[in-house]
């Protein structure tokens, strides 16, 4: 094993090219692009492609994203805007919810609406 990555080094040195053995070593290799084990056993939000939002904590993850929810909630939407999240929601329970369908995974430990600052300066000119 060590000659062939010392091959596979030194080819990928000569051509400047990705090897097949390269290939096959990346597919082993899965590293996940979030460090969620803080958030482990805690409340988080998390919004999918699509629109949907739930809130749950968090009880499982892996390198994809797929994450395991209990105490799950779906925030519901406004049946005339169906962009707008409404504080009414519905319970799910435990969840799997799919890596590859995930937007955004946030704490909600500080996730509170505030004024907006910007609003007072318009007001003033």
């Amino acid at each position: 094993k060590k000659n062939r990555v010392a091959v596979v080094a030194h080819l990928k040195h000569v051509e400047g090219k990705e090897t097949m053995a390269d290939k096959s070593d990346d597919k082993k290799k899965k590293i996940t692009v979030l460090d969620m084990s803080k958030y482990m056993d805690r409340s988080i939000r998390v919004k999918f492609m699509g629109g949907r939002e739930v809130v749950g904590v968090l009880k499982g993850y892996d390198a994809l994203l797929n994450l395991v929810l209990d105490e799950t909630k779906e925030f519901l939407k406004a049946p005339d805007d169906p962009y707008k999240i409404l504080d009414e929601t519905r319970p799910l329970g435990l969840t799997v919810c799919r890596g590859t369908s995930i937007m955004l995974v946030c704490p909600t430990n500080g996730f509170e609406e505030i004024s907006n600052p910007f609003l007072q300066e318009e007001e003033a000119v």
